[in-house]
């Protein structure tokens, strides 16, 4: 598959909520780092992420865009609640082995009624 083509099947994924099965779209040394937040290293870790995020909101993704160039994507993405964001996944063999994200960590908390860190 293609970076673009990985890219939109992790998007099904993620909007199934489906922590085992989004991991499964990552190498098992791969790094996400949303940088709003710490960088979670490694596919189990990445699942556990996943696992938690899920159960603390319902999240929907998207797609607005999505670039491709050479072994990298760029997803640019927006949500039902006009929340929006890009997110940039490294890609080889099929496997993300790394993803960054950007997006308004604070907006995405007052939006779900999640508590603000202090």
């Amino acid at each position: 598959m293609e970076p673009r083509d990985v890219v939109k099947a992790w998007v099904d994924a993620f909007n199934q909520a489906d922590a085992e099965l989004i991991a499964s779209f990552y190498a098992d040394d791969a790094i996400n780092h949303q940088v709003a937040e710490e960088p979670v290293s490694g596919k189990r870790a990445i699942f556990s992420k996943f696992k938690q995020e899920f159960a603390a909101a319902e999240m929907v993704c998207m797609i607005e865009n999505i670039f491709q160039d050479g072994e990298w994507a760029i997803l640019e993405w927006k949500d039902p609640l006009g929340l929006r964001g890009c997110g940039f996944f490294h890609i080889q063999d099929g496997k993300i082995q790394f993803q960054r994200g950007y997006w308004d960590k604070l907006s995405f908390l007052r939006q779900h009624g999640l508590p603000i860190p202090q």
